[in-house]
């Protein structure tokens, strides 16, 4: 199963939850940049490897993440 991930970077606080709770390591704060309310969101650095476990929108206290099912 492939997916992809969608981040609402504007709410993201960085925690870092949903980077500890992605099997495929393909998530990551971007440390180069914050957002509107002064916080390094989350990114995900290689959506090909993405299997949409949803796991990291699960993690998510904020609801930041929302995780598509791609049928290939």
């Amino acid at each position: 199963m492939k997916g992809r991930v969608i981040f609402n970077e504007d709410t993201c606080k960085g925690c870092g939850l949903c980077v500890n709770a992605c099997p495929m390591k393909i998530l990551a704060l971007d440390l180069t940049r914050v957002n509107k309310i002064g916080y390094t969101p989350a990114h995900c650095f290689d959506m090909d490897k993405c299997i949409a476990c949803t796991n990291c929108a699960l993690m998510c206290p904020d609801s930041c993440i929302t995780v598509e099912r791609l049928d290939v």
